[in-house]
This record gives C-alpha cells, structure tokens and sequence, in this order.
C-alpha cells in the first residue's frame, strides 16, 4: 500500500466507496446499501493491498480472483472496479439497476469489466470460488515449476451470513478444507443481520469451530480494524496447506444514524431523510452525489498504475518459466485454446459401431479417449465413479490422492472424487471453468440433478463449457424405484435456456455428443446416459456423423411416403425400430428419427426440421420413457406423446417396460390406434 495513505486519505476513500453505493441505490430506488457501507474498510484493504490485478485487463491470466459471494451488496463491487481504472464509468454507476447497464442489481459475469461470477443466489459464489482455487493448484501443479510459472494467484471472496446458512457452503468448505486449498481466502461479513432480523433468530451455529473442523484456517478480527484485517491477510497468504476464513465483524449500515446495525439497512435504500444525516455524520456533502474527491481520485490512480507495474513484473517473470519450460508453456497454451485433434470424431467413435452395452459404458470409453488427446479435460462423480457417472480414468491420477503415472504432484491429475457434494460438485465444476485453463465434467444419476440445478443454471446463464455427465437416465435403471428413476427431469433441464441436453441411443451417438460438446464451448452440455444395454443401431449408408450436431437425422425410412414418424431419444430409439418393423408387417410404413438433442435440431433452419420431422399433417410420434412434454415442440397437430405420467417403480427392467408400455408390442399397438384416429 502506498505510504501516502493518511488515516484521513483512508476514511476519504472508504466514504467514497459507501456513498457511490448509497447514491446510486438512493437513485435507483432498489438495492441493498447496508452491506457497501459496513464492508467498505475491509474491501479496500484487500483490493489495495492485496489484491493482484490490472484494470486495463481484466482478463490477465496472472490476476487474483474476488468474488463478492454476497451479490446483494453489487455496488460494493462497482464502486470498487470504477475507483481503480476498469471500464466502468460513474454514468455506469449512476445506472444501476437500469435496463442494460454495466451494473445490474447483481453482479452479472459478461455483463461488468471485473465481475469473475454471478452472484446473487447466496452460497454459488462460496462454493465456484473453491472450484476457482482449484483450478489454480491443479494449473499450478501441472504447469509450475519452481515456484514459476501459471498458477500461482489467490482466491479471494466476501461472504455473508447467508451465504454460511445455505447448504451449499457446508459442501464446498468440506471439500476445500479436505484439499487443503491454500490459495482460497474468505473474508466473513459477520454484521448479525438479515432480512428478518438478527440472525440470532435462525443462526446460532459456531462457525469459527464449523470451519476448524472442515481443516480451515480461521481467524477473527474486527472489521474496523485495517491493521488487523491487513495482518490477518498476510497470515492466510502464509497458509499454505489449508484454506483460510476471516471473521471479520462488521456494522451494517456503518455511519446511518437510525439504520445501523439493523436490518432495514439491508434491502432498502436509506431514502432522503436518513441519506442527509449520514453524510452529516460523516461530514460529507450533500451534493453533488457521485461524489469523487480529487485527493481520492490521485489516490487510486497511483495504485492503480502501481498494479500495472507489478503485471508487467509478473509478466516478465512468466516468460523466464517460458523460456526455461517450452514443452509445459507449450502444453498451457494448449489447454487455454482449448486445442483438439482434427479426427478427434473418428478417435472417440472407433471400435464402437456395433457394440451394444449401456451408453454409461460407451460415455466412459469416450471420455478417457478424449481426456488423453485433450488433457485438460477434467472432473469426476459424486461418489459413483463405479457407475460410469462418470468413471475414474485409470493411470491420469487422482487430485489431491494419487499422482498421475510419472508425476509428482497429485494435483496435477485428471480425477476429482467429489464426494456425495452434488451442489458443490456442479459450484466447484463451474468454478473451474471460470478458471479457464481446465474443461470441467462432473456428474451423477439423472436423478440427483435435482440437487445441482442452481449451479446447473449458472453455467447457463454464464455460458460456460462446463459439462454434465448423468446416468440412470430413466425407470429402466430398475429395482431401485421412484426415488431413483428420473421422471420430469429431461423437460425440466431442456426448460433451461443455452443448456444442450444429449441422450444418446448408442456408442456412436454418444461419441459423437462427447466430440460435439469437446468442440464447441459456447456454453454447458449434458449427457444422459442408460443403465441398461442397449442395443447398437443400423444406420443408413447416408448417414454422416456432423447429423448429430444438427440434433436428429433419419434412421430409417421408407419406400415411398411414411404414414408415421416415430421420433424417440436414448434408449427408446431401438424401441422405435423394432416397433416400426412391426408396422410394417401391417401395412403402415413409418419413419424412425433418432433425436439425441432438442435444442440442436430447434436450432435448424425449418426447412432442415421438416424434412427430418414433416409438417405436412402426417402423424407423429414422439417416444420417450419419461414425462417427454418438452417434446411437444416438434408433434405438429397429428402428435402423439408417449411418454410416462406417474412416477416409476421398484421392479426389474423388463417387468417395468411392460407395466408402463416400453414394449414394441405396446408401442406399436399405441401408434397404429393413434394411425387410425387421424385418418378418420
């Protein structure tokens, strides 16, 4: 820090962060000024001190992260990133919350120069700073040497009592303090407040104790003590081996009159009255709002220009590793680049044309095939590495256990036990790609995405190639009933915008998503994957694997026109087939189209989508073994859904294709009656 900061410097500066805050919500007339005001001694302490970054790039791969876990209190954060040079301008500042400014009532990752995460939903931003922190010990392990080379930043995040009430964080901090991620530092807005009062109300919990057992490095300062907080810093920079709280306590609402220390300075804005005694209190004008002083201004210029200068050191240092390590600097490049070979396809699909088994099984062939031509791909399961969900690749190593074959380190590996963390799992996988040197995977039973959706949604909502491998994709795992076998899930996950969901019917489908999602990162893909064998399907001579980047192809057709369409997904592909074959015995020809992904084929032009799926009044049929609603979206007005409208049951496989109709029997009868019904 720079010795010119005064203690009077200091508290020109931290009332200028609380009333950019203050003013812009009083303008808005919506947001939550109480936390900005308390954390504005603790913030610039860690943003000026600490802190490594450079406002002209915020992207340099070098920087630390910070994320402010707590997104209620955004214009903490703006007015941080608008005091120290990035692109965010006071006219930015004075649109908060308006419609398509840099400053929504959240941070938004995208959106804001500066924002690492979306933040607002409490505990998303805890548990995606772990998996942040992850990603730098396994880059750091894979690519450093020395004590050079990428890697080597730190994690930090404010987080709130809410953020600590949510379930989520009890995932992620186990999980980090099991790792021992050393380079994750949390600083803990310990105000007592919340919406309904004081958290004395719901929260009565040791939370010094709760992270000392999850093998954390805790300690607690007050919040108004820089030099304690400065202190506290430096001796969780120290930690090495464990991951570091600071409980800091903090007044909500600092310096209001009549709302500190209360938890209407929580979702309100001060309004007019209270506004003018604050800045009274404070000693600070009443107008102009927005108000920057000039010695403030000079102030974080230095700084910032003080961090440009410790990039550029960095920078250089980061080229000796380059020029000491050509090989690992080449590999990094690589996995930033996200690179692939040019028959990646080929490589994935090889050997699998004509193999039955479960597409959990042929996912696991493609994906340890994918993680050895593209080593940065990385993840693991909730604890069902046994089921293909997805596996442990053998000799890539197990982070934080097993080192890969011919290395040291074991965070240099490819393989994450998660544990049975599924919300932390898909936070942490997140986190990693926000990262952006590792691809990340993670997954589970189909079922157990419910767990998951809020991270799941994130990476939506943020487009990150983060990648979801479920299995168990239907009542056909079996004996294991309801609870387990996923009913409504397929439509609901569809239901997420920018989410491309894949159910493949064979090895070479499933190789081919694998390959797709490897090539694109647009955003985050899901597998759903069968328990069950199924049956490796005849395709037609025409068919060219770039089919299912477009979402659904025809599989068979007949002579002449088709009298019906059967489209299914996944494992109800074959069963189209071998009912289709018994149509044909009656005379009615049909076409099967295998739809391995909704959101690709609705992506088409219409004229490619109707000459999968005509809409020319012919009767279609849509088959899957779940709810299926979603797939009303291609039936046309002669549609048929056969789908399922109950919850599944407790019995072997082939007992429950006949109690809920997934025989070609049964389906055939269905489709003929439904061919009967149109054409009278």
């Amino acid at each position: 820090m720079s010795p010119d900061l005064n203690l009077a410097l200091r508290e020109r500066i931290e009332n200028t962060i609380r009333f950019l805050a203050v003013d812009a919500i009083e303008k808005a007339s919506s947001g939550h000024p109480g936390a900005p005001m308390g954390l504005a001694r603790l913030a610039l302490e860690l943003w000026d001190a600490h802190l490594r970054f450079d406002p002209s790039d915020p992207a340099w791969v070098l920087r630390d992260r910070f994320v402010l876990s707590n997104g209620h209190a955004s214009m903490l954060l703006y007015s941080l990133l608008h005091l120290y040079g990035f692109e965010l301008t006071l006219d930015d500042i004075q649109s908060f919350r308006a419609l398509g400014s840099k400053t929504p009532g959240h941070p938004e990752y995208g959106d804001t120069p500066g924002v690492e995460m979306t933040t607002g939903p409490l505990g998303q931003g805890f548990g995606h700073g772990v998996g942040m922190a992850l990603a730098g010990r396994m880059t750091r392990a894979r690519f450093g040497r020395d004590g050079s080379g990428p890697g080597h930043h730190f994690v930090y995040g404010i987080v709130s009592d809410g953020d600590l009430m949510e379930g989520i964080s009890a995932e992620a901090a186990s999980f980090a303090g099991h790792l021992g991620l050393g380079n994750l530092i949390y600083l803990y807005d310990d105000n007592e407040i919340t919406i309904d009062g004081p958290t004395s109300v719901s929260f009565s919990e040791d939370v010094a104790k709760r992270f000392e057992a999850c093998r954390w490095h805790v300690q607690s300062v007050d919040g108004e003590d820089w030099a304690g907080i400065r202190e506290a810093l430096e001796a969780a920079r120290a930690e090495a081996d464990r991951p570091s709280l600071i409980i800091a306590t903090t007044t909500i609402g600092l310096g209001s009159p009549n709302r500190a220390g209360q938890s209407k300075a929580h979702g309100e804005k001060l309004g007019a009255e209270e506004l003018k005694l604050t800045k009274e209190a404070a000693g600070w004008p009443l107008e102009p709002t927005f108000l920057i002083p000039q010695d403030v201004r000079d102030y974080v210029k230095q700084r910032s220009d003080a961090k440009r200068a410790e990039r550029a050191a960095a920078d250089l240092e980061l080229q000796q590793w380059r020029d000491a390590n050509p090989d690992l600097a080449r590999a990094w490049d690589a996995a930033r680049e996200y690179r692939l070979p040019a028959d990646l396809a080929a490589t994935l699909c090889e050997g699998l044309e004509g193999v039955d088994n479960p597409t959990r099984k042929h996912g696991a062939v493609a994906l340890d095939r994918l993680a050895r031509c593209a080593p940065y791909f990385v993840g693991g399961s909730a604890d069902l590495a046994g089921s293909a969900a997805p596996p442990i690749l053998k000799g890539l190593g197990v982070v934080g256990s097993t080192p890969a074959e011919g290395g040291e380190d074991s965070f240099a590996g490819v393989n994450i036990h998660f544990g049975i963390r599924e919300h932390a799992m898909g936070a942490i996988t997140n986190g990693i790609a926000l990262d952006g040197t590792l691809r990340p995977y993670c997954g589970t039973f189909l079922i157990f995405s419910d767990y998951m959706r809020p991270a799941i949604r994130l990476a939506a909502l943020m487009r990150l190639p983060s990648v979801f491998v479920f299995t168990h994709d239907s009542i056909f795992l079996g004996e294991d009933g309801p609870t387990h076998q996923p009913i409504e899930q397929l439509d609901s996950l569809r239901a997420i915008p920018g989410l491309r969901v894949f159910r493949p019917a064979d090895g070479i489908e499933t190789a081919l998503a694998w390959a797709w999602i490897a090539e694109h990162r647009d955003g985050p893909a899901m597998l759903a994957l069968s328990r069950q064998t199924l049956k490796a399907l005849d395709r037609p001579a025409t068919f060219e694997p770039e089919a299912l980047g477009r979402g659904a192809y025809v599989l068979e057709d007949p002579e002449g026109s088709a009298d019906v369409v059967l489209v299914a997904t996944g494992s109800e592909v074959s069963l189209a087939v071998e009912a289709a074959a018994q149509l044909r015995g009656d005379g009615i020809a049909a076409r099967v189209v295998s739809l391995p992904c909704l959101e690709l084929f609705l992506e088409q032009s219409a004229d490619f989508r109707r000459g999968v799926i005509p809409d020319d009044g012919t009767p279609v049929v849509a088959v899957e073994a779940a709810r299926g609603e979603s797939l009303w979206r291609v039936l046309g007005a002669n549609g048929l859904l056969y789908g399922i409208d109950r919850f599944g049951s407790s019995a072997p496989c082939a007992d429950l294709a006949r109690e809920y109709g997934f025989t070609a029997e049964q389906l055939a009868e269905r489709v003929r009656s439904h061919v009967r019904d149109v054409a009278s």
